[in-house]
């Protein structure tokens, strides 16, 4: 949804669409900088992405800073983002879910949270709703994105519905009408991590190079347990 309200629209759709935010230029040259900093790579791009220079850099941009700022508060900060590359050479189809695992610095039970895995050395567990509502991820697009090569998919409003389970998830997909997110170069997509959504493969050789960089409203939204920078 792109919105002239874009808090509004991101608070009743889960999703907004913000084009226009970064010049080709300048993603063109932040992507060579990450190239060039980022540790091995995978074919898929780069977990653990706001440990790269550049990248850090990126979530600390002014307009993205503003539009966090607003939507959490004035003691939000990054704490996680992937770099996403679909090319011919690595292209999958993502199936509906909800984002609901979060880096953590250690793993400790605590109730509400769980089940746990480690992905390259950092913990993560599954996260309970209100722990999530004080996320928002957004999504920068470094090449557009079209309905040919994969593009996010989502469910509008499915937010507000909490943690769903595989089931009630599957039915949503049944019955609420799906939205393509076809972004221009330069774009974002701000997105709550609640609402539900996919992508389908590349059906093209353009390549699809997307980074979502993860907010928190405060260090403290998952207390006891701490965030980690990842």
């Amino acid at each position: 949804m792109k919105d002239a309200n874009p808090l509004a629209a991101l608070k009743q759709q889960g999703y907004v669409i913000l084009p226009g935010i970064f010049s080709a230029e300048f993603l063109d040259r932040t992507l060579g900088e990450i190239s060039r900093f980022a540790p091995r790579p995978s074919r898929a791009g780069v977990r653990h992405a706001l440990g790269v220079g550049p990248v850090t850099e990126m979530a600390r941009c002014p307009q993205l800073v503003a539009l966090v700022c607003r939507a959490l508060g004035p003691a939000s900060f990054p704490f996680h983002a992937t770099l996403f590359e679909k090319t011919p050479a690595s292209n999958w189809l993502v199936v509906w879910h909800q984002d609901t695992a979060l880096p953590l610095c250690e793993r400790r039970e605590i109730a509400g949270w769980g089940p746990w895995s480690v992905k390259q050395g950092i913990p993560y567990a599954h996260a309970p709703a209100s722990v999530l509502d004080e996320v928002l991820a957004l999504r920068i697009h470094f090449d557009e994105s079209t309905p040919d090569n994969g593009p996010l998919r989502v469910l509008p409003g499915t937010h507000g519905r909490g943690v769903l389970s595989d089931d009630a998830i599957h039915e949503l997909s049944a019955t609420v009408s799906a939205v393509e997110c076809v972004v221009p170069k330069g774009g974002v997509v701000a997105m709550h991590p609640l609402v539900v959504h996919s992508s389908s493969k590349s059906r093209n050789r353009a390549p699809r190079r997307v980074l979502p960089i993860e907010y928190a409203a405060s260090e403290a939204i998952a207390s006891p347990l701490r965030l980690a920078i990842a």
